[in-house]
């Protein structure tokens, strides 16, 4: 890695930004990557795009425009992912978050949007989609372009404190549910104004941190005038334990060797902080 691409934070994270996610399930965090951080990922980003990895999609949403590409798994490949995962201030700021002793990768997850029409992203919640339970699970969303707040993905602000787990749905499918026995998202879209929806114009340095059980979605219809990308680390903390659900679940996307109840780890899951020897 370059010397001059550090792990340290570009700014410390305030505890009203640790409030703000404990209340909320989401904050915004302002410029705490470091430039040298966001152009390493950029020329990652187009390193992954050709040298894809075996669940990389890549698709039109509409017509000839608006391509959409996507991989996942991307840090166990690529050099530039892996130092991002294990050196950046992407762990750090999770546990901080979280309030957890350490902070474990889960997963990563690339985005790259082509300028066109922005898909509607339905309003979930991501845990149910993965093979994981606690409360210590987010996500760590890193823009590497200017995107304005009419194409990000907006939150139900306090939802993540909703004990109700509610079904996946099959984005790609209609979105038919993935398990009838949870009950349904409800209709936020449909009645917007009774909740607290929260979204942000996001730029390069800036991260959008969430909670798994927080409810999102994205209500679409927007054009984008030029690329978008970004990239999603999603991590585990102290309660996090592994978990089989009834449903179909996406993530991990390998065979992880973990039983009920284990703690998410091993070699699949790296500690990214504490850093070692710090």
């Amino acid at each position: 890695m370059a010397e001059s691409v550090t792990g340290l934070l570009a700014r410390p994270i305030a505890q009203a930004e640790i409030d703000a996610y404990q209340k909320d399930g989401v904050v915004c965090l302002r410029g705490v990557f470091s430039p040298e951080w966001v152009e390493k990922m950029r020329a990652g980003f187009e390193l992954a795009k050709q040298e894809r990895g075996p669940l990389a999609q890549c698709y039109k949403e509409k017509g000839d425009a608006g391509e959409f590409f996507f991989d996942v798994d991307v840090w166990s490949r690529l050099a530039p992912f892996r130092d991002f995962v294990l050196e950046s201030p992407a762990g750090e700021i999770a546990a901080t978050l979280m309030k957890s002793s350490f902070a474990r990768l889960f997963y990563d997850q690339v985005f790259i949007k082509e300028p066109g029409e922005v898909a509607p992203t339905p309003w979930h919640q991501d845990q149910p989609y993965w093979q994981v339970d606690g409360k210590q699970v987010c996500t760590v969303w890193m823009p590497l372009d200017v995107v304005p707040k009419e194409t990000v993905v907006e939150f139900v602000a306090g939802s993540h404190r909703i004990e109700t787990m509610f079904s996946p749905i099959a984005f790609s499918e209609g979105n038919a549910p993935y398990d009838t026995s949870m009950p349904p998202v409800p209709d936020i879209e449909g009645h917007r104004e009774d909740y607290d929806l929260v979204g942000w114009d996001v730029e390069p340095g800036d991260c959008l941190v969430f909670q798994a059980m927080i409810l999102h979605g994205a209500h679409g219809g927007s054009h984008i005038a030029r690329r978008r990308r970004a990239l999603a680390t999603r991590w585990v903390g102290d309660d996090a334990r592994f978990v089989v659900r009834a449903n179909k679940t996406n993530i991990p996307t390998f065979e992880s060797g973990l039983k009920p109840g284990d703690p998410i780890a091993g070699p699949m899951f790296p500690e990214a902080w504490p850093r070692r020897g710090a």
